[in-house]
């Protein structure tokens, strides 16, 4: 719980637009935990990790838009599946027992959208990893529950607007095709809705090298669907700066950092600098536009019409991902620990118990071993 809630609280986990969630926030900590109560090697953990995150993703496009408009949120919902789905295997259930695990997931899994900008909301992801741990271990112990609980009349999708048309057959194309390798990353520390816009207008600023006071007007054209997840129109905490776009958009045009967490503060939401770039902001709905993008368009005060376009499932050539993804760490524990972090994971595979859980302590205390 303590680890799927602060690795969801960093804002840094990634996110599948499948299903408009965070698989690796739900999943990764329940199969740490029990594959160190097995002692299971690195190898183990990597595979039921990646059982893990295939399953979130496949429950979530199964279970739909519908379902996250409604108001849930997956990676509570759809994590606690994938979270199962990972202790499960390291438990070696066989399929009379996961069966029982995934009924008892069903009749556990919650989780609001309406909590977003409080620390409820990270919360969410320890919940969806202790639940899979606590469902996997008691059907172990022979516990039984009504094993069809996520599919049948009353059951869980049915009871969660699950549209369960969203994806036919969940499970099509296995083991040939993956959802879990069109994850995305973050490299802003807040609603993963609010990055195409910020990667848009970062473009415009440093192609234009605009200043806050050049600028009249912000136009951000995005789906509708974003309107009640990150459109605080007058945030007053850190928490709520996450999912305030307005506010974000005039941290980005301004030059504050967005990748970092102390950016998202009570002292920048009373900024008059930012607030009175917010103010300039308006959100467009348009149900034509993908909810992996944006049509930013700034009009400064010497009347130049300025615009870019972004839509973040456009493919990231692996080079410019990683390099991405160092960087955040580098900046995040420094050059040293970032780079025997990659090492460490790289070689993940290849650990044995007596040396894979005290190196992981090690990380987790905040240092190398």
């Amino acid at each position: 719980m303590l680890n799927g809630a602060v690795a969801h609280a960093l804002d840094y986990d990634d996110t599948h637009f499948d299903f408009v969630g965070h698989p690796s926030v739900a999943v990764l900590p329940a199969a740490l935990a029990v594959a160190e109560q097995q002692q299971a090697s690195g190898k183990a953990l990597l595979e039921a990790f990646l059982i893990g995150v295939e399953i979130t993703c496949r429950v979530g496009a199964w279970l739909g838009r519908s379902h996250y408009n409604a108001g849930f949120h997956q990676t509570a919902t759809s994590g606690a599946f994938g979270a199962t789905a990972a202790a499960a295997r390291l438990l070696g259930l066989d399929a009379e027992r996961a069966s029982h695990a995934f009924g008892l997931a069903a009749t556990r899994a919650s989780g609001l959208k309406c909590q977003f900008g409080t620390m409820a909301k990270p919360f969410h992801a320890g919940m969806a990893a202790s639940t899979g741990v606590e469902a996997a271990n008691l059907a172990a112990l022979g516990f039984v529950s009504r094993p069809d609980a996520l599919a049948c009349v009353g059951g869980f999708a049915d009871t969660h607007a699950g549209a369960q048309g969203a994806a036919e057959d969940p499970f099509d194309g296995l083991p040939d095709t993956f959802r879990f390798v069109r994850v995305q990353h973050k490299f802003h520390a807040c609603c993963h809705g609010t990055h195409p816009a910020l990667e848009a207008l970062t473009a415009v600023r440093h192609q234009h090298l605009l200043q806050p006071g050049d600028i009249a007007s912000v136009a951000l054209t995005i789906a509708p669907q974003w309107l009640p997840v990150c459109c605080i129109a007058q945030p007053a905490t850190g928490l709520e700066a996450k999912f305030s776009l307005a506010l974000t958009a005039a941290m980005a045009l301004a030059g504050v950092d967005t990748a970092a967490l102390g950016s998202f503060s009570e002292a920048n939401c009373k900024d008059r600098t930012l607030a009175e770039l917010a103010r300039r902001v308006e959100i467009i709905a348009d149900p034509a536009m993908a909810d992996t993008a944006c049509r930013a368009a700034v009009v400064t005060k010497s009347g130049a019409s300025l615009t870019a376009a972004v839509d973040l499932n456009s493919p990231l050539p692996y080079a410019i991902r990683v390099a991405k993804l160092r960087s955040k760490a580098k900046a995040l524990l420094g050059a040293q620990q970032a780079e025997a972090l990659w090492e460490f994971v790289d070689a993940l595979d290849a650990q044995q118990a007596p040396v894979l859980y005290p190196r992981l302590h090690a990380w987790m205390a905040g240092g190398a071993a």
